[in-house]
C-alpha cells in the first residue's frame, strides 16, 4: 500500500513537471524540487553569479538594476514574472572580455567626439559675437569718417571764406589753429581706430578659418566613429537557459535593458523587428532611461 501511495506521488509529481514543460516551459530554468514544492508558482527564480570587478559594479548594484529590469516585464503583464533567490539555478554573471573593451573605446571616443563638438559650439559662438561686434565698430567708424569730412570740409570753407576777404585777424588765426590740431587729433583717433578694427578683422578671418577646419576634423571623426561603431551589434547579452551572461554595456541604464532584453528570451520570447522596442536585436533606440515595452513586446508577451 505504501508503495502504491509513493508511486502515485511520483506519478503526480511526473504529470505536474509534464504539465509545466509543457504549458510554461520557461520554468525550467528553476530548481525541480521549487517546482514540485510550489507546482502552481510561474516566476521564474534567479541569482547574481559571478561579476566581473573590470566592469566597476558591484553585486548589489547589478541585483538592484535586475529587480529592476523585471519591473519592466511585470508593469506590462500586471504580475510578477520574476523573483530573485539567492539559491536559484538561473544566475546572472557580468564576463569581461573584447566585447566591454570595444565599447570602453566606443564611449571614450564619443566623449572625446562630444568634447570636440563643444569646444566648437564654444568658439563658433565666440566668433558670432565678434562678428557682431566688428560689424557695430564698422557702422561707429564709418559714422565718425562721414563726421570727420564733414568738419574738416566746414574748416576748408572757413579758411578760404577767411582767404577771399583779406586773411584773418590774429585772434581768428588761433582759433583756426585749435580747430586744425583738433581735427588733425580727431584723424589721428580714427586712424588708430581704424587700425584696431583692421585687427579684429584679421583675427576674426582667422578664427574663422580654424573653425572650418576644426569642422571638417569633426566631420571626418563623426564618419570614421559611425562606420566603426554605428548599427553594429555587439552581442551585449546572452540566455542560454542555465545563465544570464552580460558582455557589454556602456551605463547602468544600458545595463538594465540589457538585462530585461535577457529576461525575455528567459519568458520564451523571440527578437521581433521593431527597433524601439526591448525585443529587438540591437538595443540601440530605444529610451533606456524611461523605457516601456513596446506593442511588438506587448504582442510578444500575450502570446506567452
Amino acid at each position: 500500500m505504501l508503495r502504491f501511495l509513493l508511486l502515485l506521488l511520483l506519478l503526480g509529481f511526473g504529470f505536474c513537471l509534464l504539465y509545466q514543460n509543457i504549458h510554461y516551459p520557461h520554468l525550467r530554468q528553476n530548481p525541480i524540487s521549487e517546482r514540485i514544492l510550489a507546482p502552481f508558482d510561474q516566476r521564474i527564480r534567479y541569482r547574481i553569479g559571478e561579476i566581473d570587478p573590470r566592469f566597476g559594479i558591484s553585486p548589489s548594484e547589478v541585483e538592484k538594476l535586475a529587480v529592476e529590469a523585471t519591473h519592466i516585464w511585470q508593469q506590462a503583464g500586471g504580475k510578477d514574472y520574476f523573483v530573485y533567490d539567492p539559491k536559484a539555478k538561473l544566475t546572472i554573471d557580468l564576463i569581461y572580455d573584447e566585447r566591454q573593451l570595444e565599447s570602453n573605446s566606443r564611449q571614450q571616443q564619443l566623449e572625446y567626439i562630444e568634447s570636440r563638438q563643444a569646444l566648437w559650439q564654444q568658439r563658433h559662438l565666440q566668433a558670432e559675437q565678434l562678428k557682431q561686434h566688428i560689424q557695430a565698430l564698422q557702422q561707429q567708424l564709418s559714422q565718425k569718417r562721414d563726421d570727420l569730412n564733414q568738419a574738416t570740409h566746414l574748416y576748408n570753407q572757413q579758411v578760404q571764406h577767411l582767404n577771399a576777404r583779406g586773411g584773418a585777424s590774429a585772434e581768428q588765426r588761433f582759433a583756426l589753429q585749435d580747430q586744425k590740431l583738433h581735427l588733425q587729433q580727431q584723424q589721428q583717433r580714427l586712424t588708430d581706430q581704424i587700425a584696431t578694427h583692421n585687427q579684429k578683422i584679421q583675427i576674426l578671418n582667422q578664427e574663422v578659418s580654424e573653425l572650418n577646419t576644426l569642422n571638417a576634423e569633426l566631420s571626418q571623426e563623426v564618419s570614421g566613429f559611425n562606420a566603426r561603431f554605428s548599427g553594429k551589434k555587439f552581442d551585449k547579452g546572452l540566455f542560454n537557459g542555465r545563465q544570464i551572461a552580460i558582455y557589454e554595456f556602456s551605463s547602468k541604464d544600458d545595463l538594465r535593458l540589457t538585462l530585461a532584453h535577457e529576461f525575455g528570451h528567459a519568458l520564451g520570447l523571440p527578437h521581433h523587428d521593431d527597433p524601439y522596442g526591448l525585443m529587438h536585436p540591437i538595443l540601440q533606440k530605444q529610451d533606456a532611461t524611461n523605457f516601456q515595452l513596446s506593442p511588438a513586446d506587448l504582442k510578444l508577451l500575450l502570446k506567452q
